[in-house]
């Protein structure tokens, strides 16, 4: 059984929706991140950068003691390496996958992610419209990416189906919202509709992890609380030894 410590972003879609491609047996423990469940210490032990998704492998290949990973492009990769799938069939092909993880990892994730920070912040934080327009560029420069990598190939990494389609996939699925023309981007289009079809990736974006809290519920104390801790965070003291 894998343990899957998670709530339903893009980052932690991308590991449900490879747990459901692959058919392997987990279970969700919801880390509610606005709720500072990704500060807790027992948290810290499996994910160091306490962020979520973390897994716990109960079974690992090599049958020792359950293995944590921590970090979604790590989990797809030793998830993909685990069940010998979606990580391409040669040394060629495993990098042409790999890389593009990376990229995802590297570049589109944070640049997506950023994008939709600086379009929520509050006009009482001051002038945004320089962080706006850089993260709304990057964000069309690399849906342009992917549009200009899938014009001559079926799928990311080529002509197979992989973990480099499933990582980036959700970050797109909110495509509207990223203020994105998809006919601009013919040949992600034909790409997106086809991911988004395959009945695994459905489960796997559908995956919840509990109710959301009412905002309207939270007294403003703990609304000033969680605030403090989820934004301008800085260095975590190291344990005294």
């Amino acid at each position: 059984m894998i343990d899957v410590h998670y709530w339903p972003t893009p980052n932690g879609k991308k590991v449900t929706i490879l747990l459901e491609e692959l058919a392997l047996p987990y279970q969700i423990v919801p880390v509610r991140i606005g709720q500072g469940d990704q500060f807790t210490d027992d948290f810290l032990r499996i994910s160091p950068n306490n962020r979520m998704p973390a897994i716990v492998d109960h079974a690992p290949a090599d049958g020792g003691p359950p293995i944590s990973i921590f970090e979604s492009g790590a989990i797809m990769l030793y998830l993909a390496e685990r069940a010998g799938r979606f990580l391409g069939a040669d040394l060629r092909g495993r990098y042409e996958v790999t890389q593009w993880v990376i990229w995802q990892m590297a570049n589109q994730g944070p640049k997506f992610g950023e994008r939709g920070h600086f379009s929520r912040v509050p006009e009482s934080a001051g002038d945004q419209s320089y962080a706006q327009r850089r993260f709304n560029d990057e964000t069309h420069r690399l849906y342009g990416v992917l549009n200009n990598r899938l014009y001559d190939r079926p799928y990311i990494a080529g002509d197979d189906y992989s973990i480099a389609d499933m990582i980036s996939y959700p970050w797109t699925a909110s495509w509207q919202l990223q203020g994105i023309d998809m006919g601009e981007f013919k040949y992600f289009k034909r790409w997106y509709d086809e991911i988004a079809a395959r009945p695994a990736v459905q489960r796997g974006m559908a995956v919840t992890a509990g109710p959301v809290p009412d905002p309207a519920t939270i007294s403003p104390e703990d609304q000033a609380r969680i605030r403090k801790l989820l934004y301008n965070q800085r260095a975590r003291p190291a344990p005294v030894a």
